[in-house]
């Protein structure tokens, strides 16, 4: 199959390696040269820079890794064009344009995979399977707690220009870390409401917020919150989900998920294998998206999927801004979770 890789960025360059990793070798860089990593590790590929030049190559897929607000620039001449896609979360800075990609891949028949890559990391796959078994019985409720500080995250550029800060390319702690919002609306089942804060509180030099309180409501009756921020030292990722009868928790920094009994008063653990690092969850969403692309499975995370969170990422600005709980999904669209 032949590759295009649109943005080589950090996540661009890593999605790169994982592809040869996996022993593709037919692939083509589509390059602005706006990256602020050097440039020797892409010498041996061919390098377009005009987008329509690339896509007349006849790439079977795309992988989408430049800044968010760019992200439809390339994804809809891209399934235009016949291709699969592979797109970096989240799918843009808004909803605008989201239903015509879905129209233009549903008629061409081709897939796009959304790159909320934590669905892949294996103490979250136990958890869904803990939550989803009950476990811990009726989810009642779940906390996340993601902190961590922005000008640590690429030591090779200025933060203050990296898209993360930036409005005009889809900076903010809220679309940049928003994975929260897509898995536990994959463990927990979807949203049908948000109230949200979002501001920026700290000394850092932001063109966008660098702080979120997100509470959700799911429709099997759970609620959530997320908080969000860019500053704190050192970084913090936590999960907790309460339960009827007992209690789930992950911390990054361990490295372990443990699921409390509640009746027993026991906890078992899990912990990734040895081997696990971060790449690893790359490596099998890229994996996994060469399986949908050979038509042995559909789309862990799916368009869709990324819509819906696109869509609840509306409403915590929209509630934020209007200070009022804001209705994302509608009475019809509700489903029920098995597990409650």
């Amino acid at each position: 199959m032949k590759f295009l890789v649109a943005g080589l960025g950090s996540i661009g360059r890593r999605h790169l390696r994982n592809l040869v990793a996996l022993g593709e070798k037919d692939i083509l860089l589509f390059r602005t040269h706006q990256a602020s990593l050097p440039d020797a590790d892409l010498a041996s590929f061919p390098v377009e820079t005009d987008l329509q030049k690339a896509l007349a190559a006849s790439p079977d897929a795309v992988i989408i890794s430049n800044p968010t607000s760019l992200h439809l620039k390339v994804a809809i001449p891209a399934a235009t064009a016949g291709c699969n896609l592979l797109m970096e979360k989240p799918l843009s800075v808004n909803e605008e344009g989201l239903s015509d990609l879905q129209k233009i891949l549903a008629a061409n028949k081709k897939e796009c995979l959304v790159g909320f890559q934590f669905r892949f990391h294996p103490a979250f796959q136990q958890i869904a399977r803990w939550v989803k078994t009950g476990k811990i019985g009726g989810v009642i409720s779940a906390s996340v707690y993601w902190g961590e500080y922005l000008p640590g995250w690429h030591p090779w550029e200025d933060y203050r220009t990296s898209y993360s800060a930036r409005k005009d390319l889809g900076g903010g702690v809220v679309l940049t870390l928003c994975h929260p919002i897509d898995y536990l609306r994959w463990m927990l089942g979807e949203v049908e409401a948000v109230s949200a804060f979002t501001g920026k509180v700290s000394e850092l030099e932001l063109q966008v917020e660098d702080v979120a309180e997100i509470t959700m409501q799911h429709t099997g009756g759970a609620v959530s919150h997320i908080h969000l921020d860019y500053f704190r030292r050192p970084k913090r990722h936590e999960v907790e989900i309460t339960g009827s009868s007992g209690t789930i928790t992950w911390d990054e920094e361990v490295g372990k998920a443990g699921c409390y009994d509640a009746s027993t008063g026991q906890w078992t653990f899990y912990e990734a294998p040895p081997d696990f690092e971060r790449n690893t969850l790359y490596l099998d969403e890229m994996r996994h998206f060469l399986d949908v692309l050979s038509r042995n499975t559909t789309p862990l995370c799916s368009l869709e999927d990324g819509m819906r969170v696109q869509k609840i990422i509306a409403a915590v600005y929209e509630s934020s801004n209007e200070n009022q709980r804001k209705v994302v999904l509608q009475d019809e669209r509700k489903e029920e979770y098995p597990f409650r």
